[in-house]
């Protein structure tokens, strides 16, 4: 099982930007598509970035399109996200895990990180 840890989340003005990490132990994913997900407050887990296993495609759902990047540095077992233009809609916690873009986005690992926090305010 991936041990995956998030940070870079924080508090943040509308418009601001955020880049997020995500580091995994025990597994390598550079074999996995590898994607972000976030929960806000009073709302299921949903899907919000991935990135193919050689770093060549990248999807987003439609509300973060031209906003947020997703990157992969598979040498060091990492995948970042870097969050412009941002909203307070965006406030949630965001997680990583392995993405499986044949399926749905749906997660790979059986387990999750804590996440990270990330606060936007008007």
């Amino acid at each position: 099982q991936a041990q995956l840890v998030e940070s870079g989340g924080g508090l943040v003005q509308a418009g601001g930007s955020l880049r997020l990490s995500c580091a995994a132990s025990g597994r390598m994913f550079s074999g996995y598509a590898m994607g972000w997900f976030r929960q806000a407050p009073g709302k299921e887990r949903e899907f919000v970035a991935a990135i193919s296993w050689s770093g060549g495609s990248t999807y987003y759902t439609d509300s973060v399109k031209g906003r947020f990047t997703i990157s992969r540095d598979n040498a060091k077992n990492t995948v970042n996200l870097q969050m412009n233009s941002l909203k307070p809609e965006d406030t949630a916690v965001y997680y990583c895990n392995g993405a499986d873009t044949d399926w749905g986005f749906k997660p790979l690992f059986g387990s999750w990180g804590q996440g990270t926090q990330v606060t936007v305010s008007s």
